[in-house]
């Protein structure tokens, strides 16, 4: 009986952290200005197959419905918590974008976050992450939260964070990662 007690009680003390370290997160999202990188929600495999286009979403990995009611759980976040933003970016792959869409609605394409894991955009690795540093340091300093949904690898490239999927990673403008919140659905 003892064992189930303290078995019980773990468990409320991990719930309890693990809601209390979010909501250092949640407070400095309602502050604004911040930058946050989420990676896709969930889309089984790795990569994309050969051959695949950027035009024809059925060619590449797609959200299954665990990434979609994932997707749909980083909007409510959002709307639950009333944190605001200005702008919603997405990487051009349909797993992205649809991230954007069940999530927030309206998005804007960015090609700065398009993915560069397969051999065909390895080469804009470099050129990528140069770019997308220099827009974010040439954002307006009074601009709210800006989003940004991409990849495991261009968080990874420009943050040297390496996030799970639906994964939200929180910096300032100078690119300092300042906490994550993790959609687990």
């Amino acid at each position: 009986m003892r064992y189930i007690f303290l078995l019980i009680l773990s468990f409320f003390l991990c719930a309890t952290s693990s809601s209390l370290a979010n909501q250092k997160e949640l407070e400095l999202l309602n502050q604004g200005g911040k930058i946050i990188f989420i990676r896709h929600a969930y889309a089984p495999g790795v990569g994309d197959p050969l051959n695949f286009s950027l035009e024809d979403c059925k060619t590449q990995r797609n959200l299954n419905q665990q990434g979609i009611e994932q997707s749909i759980l980083l909007g409510e976040i959002f709307q639950e918590n009333n944190i605001s933003f200005d702008k919603v970016f997405s990487s051009q792959w349909c797993r992205c974008k649809d991230t954007a869409l069940y999530a927030f609605g309206d998005y804007q394409e960015l090609k700065l976050l398009n993915s560069t894991f397969s051999n065909k955009y390895q080469k804009n690795h470099s050129r990528q992450m140069k770019d997308l540093q220099k827009l974010i340091f040439n954002l307006k300093e009074d601009h709210g939260n800006i989003i940004f949904i991409t990849h495991y690898v261009i968080i990874g490239g420009i943050l040297d964070y390496y996030p799970s999927s639906g994964e939200m990673v929180i910096t300032d403008k100078s690119l300092k990662v300042l906490g994550s919140i993790e959609t687990i659905y």
